[in-house]
């Protein structure tokens, strides 16, 4: 178990407890969240190391792995995918500035982001801890994909763009794999990461029910100051920023049933709608952000 005294992000040991977390996904075992002070970040405790964490991802509720279509959330996943994969198709190409080139998507799970840009006449390239989600996008899609590990053996400036949708929260190594990335990237290359929002209004609504805290499978819980301090240690500037507007209701959904034990989509609807109201203002408030970095020339 990884239990931190200092933050995983800046290193300052200005560290405090926030609340305890349910996992309930797979174990229903609690997990403290932790914040620090000085860049914001929050981090689960007590998480399991790299080589024994696998366990929490065998459920069939964990989409990313499965594909599952069984019960009303994850039908209604399925049904607001195919919209989000176009759209991350374009805004990729819009943020590079070109229509083909190289792409790395890591943790890229059953490979349904990668399929979309294949099809876009990208050359794909795409890494994925789970065994069972690489058989699904081999069955799925024909992509064969590589072990979260060979990040670190991919040939230097090798992408026009690296994507992380949902990913960073999960990787152990943190400040090494953003590293790596940076020695990835072509010049002019452009990082793109999604990560949930503990800023935002539907976390103010659940706080410890908050179905994006996901422990342990959710490391760190980073707010845009936090991600923004961890690109900077590594030379990335952030361009620009992109709100999720489909996560708000996705995690009230799941939000509602852990706070209240049932479903009530009429509720986490509100909550979502209200959250995404909230943010049109200022889009560091949404309940996910996906966040567009360059490296510093």
């Amino acid at each position: 178990m990884i239990l931190y005294d200092s933050c995983p992000v800046c290193g300052s040991k200005n560290v405090l407890p926030v609340f305890p977390v349910k996992d309930y996904t797979v174990s229903l075992e609690a997990f403290e969240v932790w914040e620090c002070r000085n860049c914001t970040l929050r981090f689960t405790q007590n998480v399991p190391e790299q080589e024994e964490i696998a366990p929490y991802y065998q459920s069939e509720n964990y989409i990313s792995h499965t594909d599952t279509r069984e019960g009303f959330i994850n039908k209604l996943y399925h049904r607001v995918r195919n919209q989000t994969l176009r759209q991350k198709r374009d805004l990729v190409g819009n943020k590079v500035g070109i229509t083909k080139g190289g792409i790395l998507d890591i943790g890229c799970g059953t490979g349904a982001f990668l399929n979309i840009m294949k099809q876009a006449g990208w050359d794909v390239t795409g890494l994925e801890p789970d065994a069972n989600a690489r058989k699904r996008a081999l069955e799925l899609y024909g992509l064969q994909l590589q072990l979260s590990e060979e990040l670190f053996l991919l040939p230097v400036r090798s992408f026009e763009a690296v994507t992380m949708w949902h990913v960073l929260e999960h990787v152990h190594d943190l400040h090494g794999s953003i590293n790596q990335i940076k020695n990835l990237l072509k010049p002019g290359g452009k990082l793109l990461i999604a990560v949930p929002n503990y800023t935002s209004y539907d976390e103010e609504v659940y706080k410890e029910y908050w179905a994006a805290y996901d422990v342990p499978r959710h490391l760190y819980h980073f707010s845009p100051e936090s991600l923004k301090e961890l690109l900077s240690l590594h030379g990335f500037n952030i361009v620009s920023k992109k709100p999720m507007w489909y996560d708000s209701f996705y995690v009230s959904l799941l939000s509602e049933k852990y706070k209240r034990g049932k479903s009530n989509p009429a509720l986490a609807f509100l909550n979502g709608m209200v959250s995404n109201i909230k943010a049109m203002a200022n889009v560091e408030k949404c309940s996910s952000i996906i966040y567009m970095a360059q490296v510093i020339s």
